[in-house]
């Protein structure tokens, strides 16, 4: 989700809501700060945009808070985005790029996805 208030939405999620802070960071060349937070196995990113003329900043609009995409991890990104590819989806990123918190990451255009900006994110952590 792309947020006006980072802090009062963290508040909101963590304190209200039940949600656990996983990890705080910005990713300079996307040009925003992320904050991942967790409820049972289900991960949430709110985006805060670094400049007001942003991209991300204009989705957002005048809206306090503006459902950007949907994420799903995969485990193995380059297969993944071969096999859309051949299925004839179009592909925002043809090749993996680095995401917060150390993931790559991949965005399949909304045309071929009902409308829904979808990423697709693979770990480079090792389990345990």
């Amino acid at each position: 989700m792309v947020v006006g208030d980072l802090e009062a939405t963290i508040r909101l999620y963590v304190e209200t809501l039940g949600f656990r802070q996983l990890y705080r960071e910005t990713v300079a060349d996307q040009g925003v700060e992320i904050v991942g937070l967790s409820v049972g196995e289900s991960v949430i990113e709110l985006l805060r945009p670094l400049a007001g003329d942003s991209p991300i900043a204009r989705f957002r609009g005048d809206a306090p808070t503006k459902m950007h995409h949907i994420a799903y991890r995969v485990k193995d990104i380059v297969a993944e985005l071969a096999r859309l590819k051949a299925s004839s989806v179009r592909l925002i990123d043809d090749t993996p790029r680095k995401g917060a918190h150390g993931n790559i990451i991949a965005f399949l255009h909304p045309e071929s996805t009902g409308g829904v900006l979808t990423e697709l994110c693979q770990s480079t952590h090792r389990a345990g």
